[in-house]
């Protein structure tokens, strides 16, 4: 685990999309409970679990996956960092990008929490896009 917490999140989750497991755990902090609470709601993940282990705290996600797939696997879902340390990307609410014209989601931090693009739409602000996801 890095200094950038989302994008370690990130990868263990597009990490265990593309090895079919089905469950993943991660460190537990505000901004990835909000992150995870998002993904449930939006229908990304199934079940979240908390457990806490030698005083620590995880998140124990459970991954939606297609059943009785056949052919090539393909992942269920795509995440994309956008804003990292390095390089913050910010916009307006006016010229926040729309995913597959809608069928995708954006998570952005804004002064209000964090939260996906069609709520900072409606709220008409602002803010840092953290991911993509689709």
């Amino acid at each position: 685990m890095g200094k950038d917490t989302l994008a370690d999140i990130i990868t263990s989750i597009r990490n265990a999309d593309m090895d079919r497991k089905g469950t993943v755990r991660i460190t537990s902090t505000n901004m990835t409970e909000h992150i995870v609470k998002i993904l449930l709601r939006e229908g990304f993940l199934e079940n979240v679990r908390k457990l806490v282990e030698n005083n620590k705290y995880f998140l124990v996600l459970t991954l939606r996956h297609k059943r009785n797939r056949k052919g090539p696997y393909r992942t269920l879902f795509n995440l994309k960092r956008i804003s990292r340390p390095g390089l913050r990307i910010y916009s307006n609410y006016q010229r926040i990008p729309r995913i597959l014209d809608g069928m995708g989601i954006v998570i952005l931090s804004t002064s209000r929490g964090i939260m996906t693009d069609r709520a900072a739409r409606l709220e008409g602000i602002g803010g840092e896009i953290l991911c993509y996801i689709w």
